[in-house]
């Protein structure tokens, strides 16, 4: 079972959340969770406006072996206007268009930050053994 949690943030702290929003799925091979601005195809759904964030940014998504992987989803622009990284314990950055494993069982984060300001979306997950 993966579950997620995701806080939207803006300021120099984290006081200022915009919102904190749950999603979760079985580890069963093809499920997907989705973050992105489009409610209608993501299951967390950050700010509209945030133009940073594309519509359908991260997808997780469990293989034929039951494991999960993150990947962010290239977006209409060439170059990203975000940067987004993996943090379970160790901080990695996630390449644009690339994926990452999630340890099983495991727990951590993945953050997509605005370069041009102050805001962020992130996205704390916890895998567990089903």
């Amino acid at each position: 079972m993966l579950d997620l949690n995701m806080a939207s943030t803006s300021g120099d702290d984290d006081a200022a959340t915009v919102a904190m929003l749950m999603a979760s799925a079985p580890s069963r091979p093809g499920a997907v969770l989705a973050v992105g601005r489009d409610a209608a195809r993501c299951h967390l759904v950050t700010p509209a406006d945030w133009l940073f964030v594309s519509r359908v940014h991260l997808e997780f998504r469990c293989d034929q072996s039951g494991g999960w992987q993150v990947g962010w989803l290239r977006g209409s622009q060439d170059a990203p206007v975000a940067e987004v990284f993996l943090d379970d314990g160790e901080r990695r950055p996630l390449p644009y268009g690339g994926t990452l494993p999630l340890p099983r069982p495991g727990s951590g984060e993945v953050v997509i930050a605005d370069r041009g300001g102050a805001r962020r979306v992130t996205v704390g997950w916890f895998l567990a053994t089903d």
